[in-house]
């Protein structure tokens, strides 16, 4: 009986390591945090091809993508916004086996059209890879979009 509580512990002490340390993210100077060099991050204001990925694009106002945007994350499983203010979106994505915890930006910059352009980023806090976790998920948020 002690041995299955003391390895029921020692797995809970690993798998809580697996939500990393919160970054410290935002926009600055119209720009998202750069990816890091690990290819568990994608961006749509990369300058590399392994981490660019489109920013969204709306046809409509600020507030009308901003609006469904959060229709969408509210939608998805184990999310947890962080930051909600007129230009930007923060969420925390947690995987469902292990509790991976992937941060999200969504900004909005100021546009006068009627097109909104949504810029991303997302990004696993551990690890090196992702296996395409985070390309996935954005595109899953695009096609959402169009729907």
């Amino acid at each position: 009986m002690y041995k299955k509580i003391l390895v029921v512990l020692i797995n809970l002490t690993l798998l809580m390591g697996c939500s990393g340390t919160m970054p410290n993210l935002g926009v600055s100077n119209s720009k998202l945090t750069p990816c890091p060099k690990t290819p568990n991050c994608v961006s749509s204001q990369a300058q590399d091809k392994e981490h660019y990925i489109e920013p969204i694009k709306f046809e409509g106002t600020q507030q009308a993508a901003h609006d469904r945007l959060l229709q969408i994350i509210e939608s998805e499983k184990r999310t947890k916004i962080l930051t909600e203010q007129e230009s930007y979106i923060r969420v925390e994505f947690t995987s469902a086996l292990f509790r991976f915890v992937d941060d999200v930006e969504f900004y909005f910059p100021n546009q006068k059209t009627g097109e909104t352009i949504i810029h991303v980023r997302s990004a696993s806090r551990v690890g090196r890879s992702d296996l395409g976790v985070n390309r996935k998920r954005i595109e899953r948020i695009r096609s959402e979009f169009q729907k």
